[in-house]
């Protein structure tokens, strides 16, 4: 996604809605490999801070190797539940399809609360996967996948939706909420980012789709391919 034309243009999007200013310390939550930390790191210079937090080893590692020789940038490692930094440190943070896996997202907004300035800004972009729409001409096949994408695969798959109620139950005030609905029209594409046949497979076994989805999906990778997918961008920030 991060290397896609779609996942630059609202990667962009994100980073605009942060309005990262030079001195400030930025916070990437659940920085992953760390694909975007440079691009935060060149906005909060000559003098801010960026710092990547994840709990997964090999994603750590891959991160502090991407940020070998940026000095403004630090990797740490863990929970986003329990944020390893101090109170009122932070004047930015953004999540990027981070909140859908987490067991408690109220909590990761406590946890921004806690650790951010007076001001400060929280971005996060957050898929709502009942928003998952593929062309074809047995739309019941789409419904299904979808059906067990959200009930099965992903732990709060239609999180997108609820990003601005869950920051505002939180204290938050919500600044932005916007939606960006990438098309894809080539099946390659669309297969290597949803999983298409991987997924139908799985919702066959699991008794959402019956065996002849794994035809259809090919007839759908076969004809003009049209898919598309909804994510939210909501900007909310601490009261001044």
């Amino acid at each position: 996604m991060a290397a896609s034309a779609v996942g630059r243009g609202y990667k962009r999007q994100v980073l605009e809605l942060l309005d990262l200013q030079p001195g400030q310390t930025a916070l990437d939550l659940g920085c992953g490999p760390g694909t975007d930390l440079a691009a935060m790191a060149t906005a909060v210079a000559p003098a801010g801070r960026v710092i990547g937090v994840d709990r997964d080893p090999v994603m750590i590692a891959e991160a502090r190797a991407r940020s070998v020789g940026q000095p403004l940038i630090e990797i740490r490692s863990g929970d986003v539940h329990a944020l390893p930094l101090e109170e009122d440190t932070v004047d930015r943070a953004r999540t990027d399809r981070v909140l859908q896996h987490v067991a408690d997202p109220a909590r990761v907004l406590a946890e921004f609360r806690r650790v951010a300035r007076p001001g400060g800004r929280i971005v996060m972009a957050e898929p709502d996967w009942e928003g998952l729409l593929i062309d074809s001409l047995q739309p019941a096949m789409s419904r299904g996948l979808s059906r067990f994408m959200v009930a099965e695969m992903i732990r709060n798959a239609t999180i997108g939706r609820g990003l601005a109620r869950l920051c505002e139950e939180a204290g938050l005030v919500v600044r932005t909420v916007v939606t960006v609905a990438p098309v894809f029209r080539d099946f390659t594409t669309a297969d290597h980012m949803f999983g298409l046949r991987r997924n139908v497979a799985r919702a066959i076994d699991a008794g959402y789709l019956d065996p002849d989805a794994e035809r259809w999906i090919e007839d759908a990778g076969s004809r003009p391919f049209l898919a598309s997918a909804l994510l939210f961008l909501v900007a909310a920030e601490i009261r001044g």
